[in-house]
């Protein structure tokens, strides 16, 4: 029954991209007779213990699903031991992934699986090994031709394209991000946007998508007005493969075989720290890649941000730890909406329509700690959603470009929202120097974090908010505070609020690097005092 049930899900999903009338039969016949070969295999190391430690010991991960109706432990525990991939609520199955830790947790409490064969194992796509200048966007880059398009795009576009390695992984594969602004040497009073893709390593739709919207961005600045005003008055940043170790874990030639995890076999996406579960969620290690993206993430003042995954069609927006509701959860739906009502408008019916039309709340479809969605929304003070752009993860390469129509004016207007909303700048009283980190907050409104703060070293700061009349409080260290009562922003519109902060004589404040600690960890404290200061007590309780 197991094999016949996993044939008759990806048959569906096969034919629904059938029905879409914009790829050939011929690759999709092509799939589904490889699956079914590879189907009528797999019933030998169905949970079959040998099988799954030789995997682990190959791939550092297996995939499988597990039937929730006999658990002897809770869900909400075995989700956090495992990483969950989805979860059919219906038929009370949950497919996901688990490492070594993961498999000796399912072992301990005598939960049996069904092995699965990982999705990047079902196909081999053609792969594309030559330049920029002939890559058509219907094939995956070799790891070597990624790197140089990469930089190929600073080389052609200098005035407008700053290509940035901002780590490297555990196998020593770069991590690329491109800047597309008009000056990207300087740094500007604009919006700092973020793209970034496959942190699931074999979630492969959105890196191939992240390369064709660098070169859109670049080749249409000069002709096109909106991508002109878009290119002007922000910094746009993407990093098309998060986790290239996982992508080509078979080698830099192929995506065939490429892991969720990285190449020690955790996930990602599960290793950030979590507002809620505390620095370490997970119970490993940050990984080289998850340093980079904090680091990365510390050194800009990004205002909104998208994750690109795939496996499922639909914007998922925070929380992912909480059951309560992100101060801006009206904001978050409205712009996960026009996401996918307009991915909706440009694609074959049945695209993007899962849950609520396209979107869900995280923490509503399933919960976790340690991704990244939170870690931004929390740490960041930006604005973040996950985009899963596509039901199978490692996309036939044929259906890449069907996939770029159906997204391509979203991830347009989604970029776009950050540059709405309010947004101002706050100088000093009398010396009209910029003051950065000064917290602009929504009295009565804000919550968790959600407040934001200026930038260094120009003192500017955006805020996306949902239409409606707030009241505005800017407050520093050092400064006294300023707040500005009915204030009205309007959808897709700028309301511009600008803060003159007045120096005081004697204040007493501290900043500590975090707050959250495990025993053993240490703490740093910045001293944020003003004035003749001559002796300091803190205490501190806990």
């Amino acid at each position: 029954m197991q094999d016949n049930t996993t044939i008759e899900v990806i048959y569906m999903s096969c034919q629904r991209q059938k029905n879409k009338n914009t790829m050939q039969l011929k690759p999709i016949l092509a799939t589904l007779v490889a699956v079914l070969l590879i189907m009528g295999s797999q019933a030998q190391y169905v949970s079959n213990e040998k099988n799954a430690r030789d995997i682990l010991e190959e791939r550092n991960e297996i995939f499988f699903r597990v039937d929730l109706k006999n658990l002897i432990v809770e869900p909400a525990t075995l989700f956090q031991e495992i990483s969950v991939d989805k979860v059919d609520f219906e038929g009370e199955v949950v497919y996901a992934y688990a490492d070594k830790n993961g498999y000796a947790f399912l072992q301990k409490h005598d939960i049996a699986v069904d092995l699965l064969l990982n999705p990047s194992e079902l196909i081999q796509p053609e792969m594309f090994s030559g330049s920029r200048e002939t890559y058509e966007w219907d094939e995956y880059p070799t790891y070597e031709a990624y790197v140089d398009m990469m930089y190929q795009f600073e080389a052609d576009h200098p005035d407008l394209c700053q290509v940035v390695n901002f780590g490297t992984t555990h196998e020593g594969r770069e991590l690329l991000a491109a800047k597309i602004t008009d000056n990207p040497e300087q740094d500007e009073q604009e919006p700092e946007f973020f793209y970034t893709s496959t942190m699931h390593g074999d979630e492969t739709t959105g890196y191939v998508l992240m390369l064709r919207l660098i070169d859109y961005l670049l080749t249409n600045y000069a002709d096109d007005d909106r991508i002109n005003n878009m290119v002007n008055n922000m910094e746009i940043w993407i990093n098309p493969n998060a986790n290239p170790d996982g992508t080509y874990a078979t080698g830099n030639s192929s995506v065939n075989g490429a892991t969720r995890g990285n190449a020690n076999g955790i996930d990602i996406n599960r290793n950030f720290p979590d507002p809620q579960a505390g620095p370490n969620p997970d119970g490993n290690e940050h990984q080289a890649e998850t340093l980079a993206f904090m680091d990365f993430a510390s050194e800009h003042d990004f205002v909104m941000s998208a994750n690109h995954h795939g496996g499922i069609e639909v914007i998922n927006y925070p929380w992912d730890t909480w059951s309560e509701r992100h101060p801006d959860d009206d904001w978050y739906q409205m712009v996960s909406h026009e996401y996918a009502d307009t991915a909706q408008e440009h694609s074959p019916s049945g695209y993007m329509v899962e849950f609520d039309d396209g979107i869900t709340n995280g923490y509503d479809w399933y919960s976790i700690t340690g991704g990244r969605q939170d870690y931004m929304n929390y740490f960041q003070h930006c604005r973040e959603v996950t985009m899963e752009l596509s039901d199978v993860k490692l996309l036939p390469e044929s259906q890449l470009d069907d996939h770029w129509e159906y997204n391509y004016r979203s991830l347009l207007n989604y970029i776009e929202q950050a540059n709405y909303g309010l947004q101002g700048l706050v100088t000093e009283t009398g010396s009209g120097a910029p003051v950065p980190g000064v917290k602009v907050e929504m009295i009565g409104h804000d919550d968790r974090n959600s407040h934001v703060l200026t930038s260094a070293p120009l003192g500017d700061y955006y805020r996306p908010l949902k239409e409606g009349t707030y009241t505005v409080t800017f407050s520093a260290s050092c400064y006294e505070s300023v707040t500005f009562e009915n204030i009205t922003v309007t959808d897709y519109d700028i309301t511009e609020l600008n803060a003159e902060m007045v120096l005081t004589e004697f204040s007493s404040n501290f900043m500590a690097s975090q707050t959250n600690v495990n025993i053993g960890q240490e703490v740093e404290f910045e001293d944020l005092s003003c004035g003749n200061v001559t002796s300091w007590e803190w205490t501190f309780e806990g």
